[in-house]
């Protein structure tokens, strides 16, 4: 379901990120859980080391979401990829387009991710805790979750995952296909945080909003989360393969007219340190008319990410997100 949005300036975005631990709040939602799970297998990663300079200042173009600072974005895509530490991926030879948007757009330079392994970061993003996940397993969790903060606020809603064989699909892993564009892999389920909340899993209309690569469309929806298979996503392959599916994919994003007024994050699971939890692991951010080479040093974690996209959009604040820093992003 599409929203009625309320007309904007437009014009070139100039885009500033700052990050502030007394940020603009909003109402506040503590979940409890009810989780079981089965245990699948985990996977390891590559190592990093930080770098970056102070985000340039900018005066807002266009109203923002009002009490937030933010935008009323049109659209929040979130591309989540596998198990890479910051230092492979910036700066690296193995990872040029990357390095392009990085370039072009900007990067959170402090980000880090909340645990190991990879599944608990998934549910940290879209729920606000890790809701008694620690295992790469099969969840059923009861929680408020962002989804179902979507579809309670009149946002839309789409998840494109991979290889993902629809109806409800809830085993742990499918065989490989080709789905899109990049290499064909496989579609695992603990990378698919909407499969594990029982108010999605157990309603066949909602999970009809998740579905395979090939159908991405960009105006689909206003917030689109985009899992790629388990080559792509870098996890059972190199950075170089995860650089190349994105060079491929991504430009239908930042191409399309529906990226006007929108924001694009491209963000990894985990690192392979215990650092501040989970490892350091790079964050791209990609905006229109975003100043280039932009670099945020200040501290972010998912529940950051998780916090800017519901104070943009005036939703309630998950778990952590309540605490967590803002991301404010003024046209």
């Amino acid at each position: 379901m599409n929203r009625i949005r309320s007309c904007r300036t437009v014009g070139a975005v100039v885009m500033a990120l700052v990050v502030s631990a007394c940020g603009a709040t909003g109402p506040t939602v503590s979940p409890a859980s009810t989780a079981t799970a089965t245990p699948g297998p985990t996977a390891s990663v590559a190592s990093a080391s930080p770098a970056g300079s102070a985000w340039p200042s900018a005066s807002p173009s266009a109203s923002p979401t009002p009490g937030s600072g933010l935008p009323d974005f049109a659209h929040v895509y979130v591309i989540i990829l596998e198990n890479k530490e910051y230092g492979s991926i910036v700066g690296s030879a193995s990872a040029p387009y990357e390095n392009e948007l990085i370039a072009r757009y900007g990067l959170l330079t402090n980000f880090y991710a909340e645990t190991h392994p990879s599944e608990p970061n998934y549910i940290a993003l879209t729920s606000g805790g890790l809701q008694g996940t620690s295992t790469d397993g099969s969840y059923d969790l009861t929680v408020p979750n962002l989804f179902d903060q979507m579809d309670a606020s009149g946002h839309s809603w789409h998840v494109y995952a991979q290889g993902y064989p629809g109806n409800c699909f809830g085993s742990f892993q499918a065989l490989p296909v080709t789905d899109g564009v990049g290499a064909s892999g496989d579609y695992v389920r603990k990378h698919n945080p909407a499969i594990s909340y029982t108010s999605i899993s157990g309603n066949p209309n909602l999970c009809a909003n998740i579905t395979k690569l090939a159908g991405f469309d960009p105006a689909a929806a206003d917030f689109e989360m985009i899992i790629p298979n388990e080559i792509n996503d870098m996890h059972s392959s190199s950075v170089r393969a995860g650089d190349d599916f994105l060079r491929a994919f991504v430009p239908s994003i930042i191409d399309s007219p529906a990226f006007a007024n929108s924001v694009l994050f491209i963000t990894w699971d985990e690192g392979d340190t215990n650092t501040n939890g989970g490892g350091h692991i790079a964050t791209i951010v990609a905006s229109p008319g975003m100043t280039p080479g932009s670099h945020f040093d200040g501290p972010a974690t998912h529940y950051s990410m998780l916090r800017t996209i519901e104070l943009s959009w005036g939703l309630p604040l998950l778990g952590e997100a309540a605490d967590a820093t803002t991301i404010t992003l003024p046209y």
